[in-house]
């Protein structure tokens, strides 16, 4: 089993037809992907071409979701136009958006997070690398690639990943497939202050998945998102969790890569979030090379098969 995304989920790509959107187009279709639709207003009737591949474009959402029964959608609108991208998903009744776009203006997510309330559709992102699921072909092909991550670094296994960080999302895939275990899914939830969904959303489908057998939580200086998933993690999950923080080094006050990490309160600190885990009883990571050793050492403690 897998969250959110299956081999057979449908998608439609935003901004398909732009130069970055077609590249990851190309990649997810190479990967299996069921990439049935993209969207690009005043582009409706041509075609994205890649191999054997046809994929019709609509000049909105709306008309692409009835035409190929596409249940979630990959953004890659520009910034000044990725709030209304998302908003026509909601307004389509899609299951799930997933906002890869970088930069979207923090006023715009808390328009879009407020119209989103009591609406059907999650929202993954923005700035973030998007959702795999991995597939049983070679190089983990035949699953579903949403976004930007690489695909042939993944393996279809039972260890579940989420991660504020793309390149650190990235380096724990591969260190669980070069131990053999593999990924259920894996899930960039991006570093924006004003995002769709947690760590805390993330880590209960994976606690509710059968086939997640421990989870990976990867986190950052700045808010108490980790905190709050951690807390959760220590009342609610039995399954092994590893977790590691990033910006241990990072002074306070000073903004640091991403736009949400901000050290502010005293929970915000690498040093207070690793406590919280270690007080959880979630295995702490020393560094980004010991997450899957991490993982297999709380699986140990826990009696736990990752198999």
């Amino acid at each position: 089993m897998s969250i959110l995304i299956t081999p057979e989920t449908k998608i439609l790509i935003q901004g398909i037809t732009g130069a970055f959107g077609a590249r990851h187009a190309q990649l997810s279709l190479d990967y299996g992907t069921q990439v049935v639709a993209g969207v690009t207003p005043g582009k409706g009737g041509q075609f994205f071409e890649h191999q054997q591949h046809k994929v019709p474009i609509f000049n909105s959402v709306a008309e692409a979701a009835a035409a190929t029964g596409a249940t979630v959608s990959a953004i890659f609108v520009p910034p000044p136009f990725a709030a209304d991208a998302i908003l026509e998903c909601t307004e389509a009744g899609l299951d799930l958006v997933v906002a890869i776009t970088e930069g979207i203006p923090v006023r715009d997510m808390v328009r879009v997070k407020r119209a989103m309330v009591g609406r059907k559709t999650r929202l993954i992102g923005p700035n973030c690398p998007g959702v795999v699921t991995p597939g049983t072909g070679p190089d983990s092909s035949g699953g579903c690639r949403i976004g930007i991550a690489p695909g042939y670094i993944h393996k279809k296994g039972h260890v579940g990943i989420v991660s504020r960080s793309g390149t650190l999302t990235y380096e724990a895939v591969w260190q669980v497939t070069c131990m053999g275990l593999g990924q259920s899914t894996c899930v960039g939830i991006g570093g924006d202050p004003v995002n769709g969904t947690s760590h805390l959303d993330v880590i209960k489908l994976f606690n509710a998945d059968p086939d997640t057998k421990g989870i990976i939580m990867i986190g950052e200086i700045g808010g108490t998102a980790e905190v709050e998933a951690a807390r959760w993690i220590k009342e609610n999950c039995s399954k092994p969790v590893a977790g590691f923080i990033a910006g241990a080094t990072a002074p306070a006050g000073r903004r640091m890569g991403h736009a949400g990490a901000v050290i502010g309160g005293k929970e915000d600190t690498a040093a207070a979030k690793i406590a919280i885990f270690q007080e959880c009883g979630i295995e702490v990571a020393v560094t980004p090379s010991d997450m899957a050793d991490a993982l297999r050492r709380s699986a140990r403690a826990k009696h736990k098969k990752l198999a």
